[in-house]
């Protein structure tokens, strides 16, 4: 159900402020609503991707033996074990031995011989969704449920010597503590009732039992055991933990501490990383170091940056990848002294070694495997290490080949799993580069399903969300709008990942203006090489994307129809209405009470009367990261400009839409919208 308000309807009045905005919104919820017409598959060819099986979860056991992944295939999950030495013999695990109840988040015991994992199979009728920590034994192949709380668990991992399970919990939970995530409706006290913490918490791998590691005055992103198992390093923030990642310090804290240790704080530390984010924290083998991911970033969660390493004990960091023209996004200890990442390269996968020492890469010690994306783990781009045999376990995909796992030994890639050998990707997609500007950028263009080089197709631009993040070569991520006819131009523009720290820092202060152009110049360079309808050219994009898509349109008249999804209009007003404002210092130098022209200069709503491009609005009433008053705001002054414009506000979704309706209803619109004023090339 969706309360839609369009430019047809009359006008609602409300006071302009950010709590009339939401209680415009609320009403939406308790007023009558129009009901959706569901919108069937069939009617939705944007929907029509191939679907695949989903690898994830990817864990290896330490003595190198054997895999562990989860499945995800037509709404549920199961749990597997495969052997490294004979991929055939797959096992499936489920929680209480019972094969209706999936488990997923696989982690081994040091001992190879125990895999945890999370399970909502507890017959808690009270809790029926709540996931708890089972225990499979390899011997037996007996599962038991190992703890009994309430409350969101995430990223668990065992203590070195095996004695313990620690992960992120959130007590009590009434949502996940993640940005992405419907905020709580506004209520009492705001910003002081009702947060919620994200802490360490661990367990006896035996009796269950469990303490805090972590204060409750400390929101924690990551964590790591130190070998000795008895101290452990985190990245950590004040709460709320949704607005301070961006400020957030690394600590480290012995277990049988009272208070953390203060390792690192990027707010007052010099150097490069003055001011920037850190991420994944992992100690060196001697636990004498610990390596983290630094730099630009405008999401917890989308790491990139350099590799740096600092003492234990707080001191210095010292990059170990200074100047490195690719984006590190996860990393991990090949050894005391050196370092191993994985590494987007203008849309390229590498895995690399770099000595701590010569701050160089390792000879020899790189892997590259070509235009593809990696995953495994809850961690961005994360990968499973065997310290036994030093293997590297992963799902890979890429636009021609759907997710599998993959087994990395030395330089030897082997695919354990062949989930999905019949399947082919239903359009072409090619990597292209320009230069603009000083720059070499680098983006994807996928062709028109069943294309044919005698016609003219339109083409859709689709900006990536961030703008510190970028689009990589992953099954899925191409031919979304090719199903309908389109060229579709996926863009990694200054501010993206996959060209060093430089590139992702060239849009800092200059939102709209760089990185436009560099998607501009990109258009110009497929124009000329490809048989592309200049009349019908068509922008889109969500988050950062979804303001890139608002602000576009204030700057030129080159398309013909937009789509803005839980965009920005206003720098201004969002710094005051968002439940992230920290995020916003390091990419505009200051607050806007201290700056405001340098967030004026970016505001699409300063602009309005430039626009003539008819433009489609999308949001979630209650997304924090881009609040709906932005685009109420948009809507409301294209509206009163008199272009064409729709605003289509979804209840109870947050930034990343859930409701599986929603996100049919939401595709169908934007397919109609284009549809109508770019049609597509269906014959």
């Amino acid at each position: 159900m969706i309360r839609l308000v369009r430019s047809q309807l009359p006008f609602l009045s409300i006071a302009c402020s950010l709590l009339a905005g939401t209680a415009l919104f609320a009403q939406s919820q308790s007023s009558p609503k129009p009901a959706l017409t569901p919108a069937p598959d069939t009617a939705n060819p944007i929907q029509q991707i191939t679907r695949v099986p989903q690898p994830g979860g990817v864990s290896i056991s330490p003595d190198g033996t054997a895999v562990a992944w989860t499945l995800a295939q037509g709404g549920t999950h199961t749990l597997h074990v495969t052997e490294t030495a004979t991929p055939a013999k797959d096992k499936i695990i489920s929680g209480n031995g019972r094969s209706e109840c999936p488990g997923t988040s696989p982690i081994w015991a040091p001992d190879s011989q125990t895999i945890a994992f999370l399970s909502t199979c507890t017959g808690d009728k009270v809790h029926p969704s709540q996931e708890q920590i089972f225990l499979w034994s390899r011997s037996t192949g007996a599962a038991k449920q190992l703890t009994h709380l309430v409350g969101n668990i995430e990223q668990p991992a065992y203590s070195p010597d095996g004695k313990s399970i620690a992960f992120l919990f959130v007590e009590n939970a009434t949502r996940s503590a993640g940005a992405l995530d419907a905020m709580k409706p506004w209520s009492g006290v705001i910003g002081e009732d009702g947060v919620e913490i994200q802490r360490v918490y661990a367990v006896d791998s035996i009796t269950g039992t469990g303490k805090w590691l972590t204060p409750s005055n400390l929101h924690v992103y990551e964590f790591d055991f130190a070998p000795s198992s008895q101290e452990i390093a985190f990245v950590g923030a004040t709460p709320p933990g949704e607005n301070n990642w961006w400020v957030a310090k690394l600590y480290s804290k012995s277990l049988s501490a009272t208070e953390p240790h203060i390792v690192l704080d990027p707010t007052i530390v010099s150097g490069p990383l003055h001011g920037l984010q850190i991420a994944v924290p992992r100690y060196s083998p001697d636990g004498k170091q610990i390596a983290f991911i630094g730099g630009l970033m405008s999401d917890q969660g989308s790491t990139g940056g350099d590799v740096y390493i600092v003492d234990a004990n707080g001191g210095q960091p010292t990059d170990i990848t200074p100047g490195i023209d690719g984006t590190p996004s996860f990393e991990g200890w090949m050894g005391d002294r050196e370092v191993g990442f994985v590494e987007d390269r203008s849309g390229r996968t590498l895995l690399s070694d770099y000595s701590v020492e010569t701050k160089a890469l390792t000879p020899g010690n790189t892997v590259d495997l070509g235009e593809s994306s990696i995953s495994g783990g809850p961690i961005k781009d994360a990968v499973s290490f065997s310290p036994t045999t030093h293997a590297l376990a992963f799902a890979k995909s890429s636009f021609t080949a759907p997710p599998e796992v993959f087994l990395l030994t030395g330089d030897h890639l082997s695919q354990l799993t062949h989930l999905s050998n019949d399947v082919k990707p239903d359009a072409k997609t090619v990597s292209v580069e320009w230069d603009n500007g000083g720059y070499h950028v680098q983006g994807w263009l996928t062709y028109p399903s069943n294309y044919d080089p005698a016609k003219k197709y339109p083409l859709i631009v689709s900006v990536h969300g961030g703008p510190s993040a970028s689009v990589t070569a992953r099954w899925g991520m191409g031919g979304e709008w090719p199903k309908l006819g389109y060229f579709e131009f996926q863009p990694n523009p200054r501010g993206s990942f996959g060209q060093g720290e430089k590139f992702v820092q060239a849009n800092v202060k200059d939102f709209g203006y760089g990185d436009f152009s560099d998607i501009l110049k990109g258009m110009d360079t497929l124009e000329a090489k490809f048989p592309i309808d200049k009349n019908r050219e068509g922008l889109t994009g969500w988050s950062y994307g979804g303001f890139m898509t608002m602000f576009g349109v204030t700057q030129t008249h080159r398309f013909r129809a937009a789509v803005a999804g839980a965009g920005l209009s206003d720098w201004l007003s969002y710094y005051g209405e968002n439940s992230i404002d920290q995020w916003m210092i390091p990419f505009f130098g200051a607050s806007v009470y201290d700056d405001p022209a340098v967030y004026a200069k970016s505001s699409a709503i300063n602009f309005i009367k430039n626009v003539t491009t008819p433009t489609l609005v999308i949001v979630g009433d209650r997304d924090g990261e881009c609040p709906a008053p932005q685009s109420f705001e948009f809507w409301h002054a294209l509206r009163a400009e008199g272009v064409k414009t729709q605003l289509v506000v979804y209840p109870d979704e947050g930034h990343g839409f859930r409701n599986p309706e929603h996100i049919r209803d939401r595709a169908r619109r934007e397919a109609e919208w284009f549809a109508e004023y770019m049609p597509p090339s269906t014959k």
